[in-house]
């Protein structure tokens, strides 16, 4: 298999993913996925995202085909040709982001998160969130909902969703969109070079308490947030000829 000798397969808990693991390991020789060189992930974005998480720091290929309801990251599902699949796919490498969060206890955190680091409202109260840029104050109060910090390839994820630009895969960039703002009410946010270091200070945090989510791992009751781009990770996806996330990207901002 040409660079790729062993394969492993992961599965979403969707009963068409679990079935679709049994087809294929029926049809291709497969080992453990801590010892493959390459991860096939069946299931949805969610299990691109939960297996690139698993595997971080191990440069392991990750190559997803669909079996749930949303596959931006995935490949489209088919069982014959795997092997040729993966020898002409691909790769996409993206760095995840390092977010580092202090409590109002005291407390010191770390998570990274490949699609976006956010920060949420805990009650029917409004944030209130100071910003730093590389250490410099940007915007003193920020009055909403929340406010996140997507990468390229987790713009069109939440990020879009709540307003916010979509960006080629390739882009240096990265995209920092506030959440149902009340204050100031014409900014809609900006777009940062991908090595800011971006401080986020909740104002009031016990009043107005807020969480801290690095995709799917949370922190609550947050006073401090500090998020980068961590380049010391590559993380690799493997996609179809012409099914690149460039080009997916591209498609979505096109409507396609």
């Amino acid at each position: 298999m040409g660079a790729y000798e062993t394969i492993g397969f992961v599965a979403s808990s969707a009963t068409e993913a679990r079935d679709a693991a049994l087809r294929l390991g029926a049809r291709y020789a497969h080992v453990a996925p801590e010892d493959a060189d390459v991860i096939v992930a069946l299931g949805g974005d969610g299990v691109m995202l939960q297996t690139l998480h698993r595997f971080m720091g191990s440069e392991k290929p990750i190559y997803g085909m669909n079996r749930g309801s949303v596959g931006f990251l995935m490949n489209e599902y088919r069982e014959d040709e795997l092997l040729d699949r993966l020898r002409s796919a691909q790769r996409s490498v993206v760095h995840p982001l390092l977010m580092s969060v202090r409590d109002i206890h005291g407390g010191a955190y770390a998570a990274r998160a490949i699609n976006e680091v956010s920060l949420l409202r805990q009650t029917h109260q409004a944030a209130k969130i100071a910003i730093h840029i590389d250490g410099r104050p940007r915007l003193e109060e920020l009055v909403a909902d929340g406010i996140l910090l997507a990468t390229p390839a987790g713009s069109t994820a939440y990020n879009f969703s709540v307003g916010g630009p979509i960006l080629p895969l390739n882009a240096p960039l990265l995209a920092l969109t506030p959440i149902s703002a009340f204050r100031p009410r014409r900014w809609r946010g900006a777009l940062l070079p991908n090595h800011a270091r971006v401080g986020l200070d909740i104002l009031d945090p016990t009043h107005r308490s807020v969480a801290a989510v690095a995709d799917h791992t949370e922190f609550r009751d947050v006073a401090q947030v500090e998020v980068s781009m961590d380049r010391t990770v590559d993380l690799v996806m493997l996609h179809d000829p012409g099914h690149s996330l460039d080009e997916r990207i591209l498609r979505e901002q096109f409507g396609d």
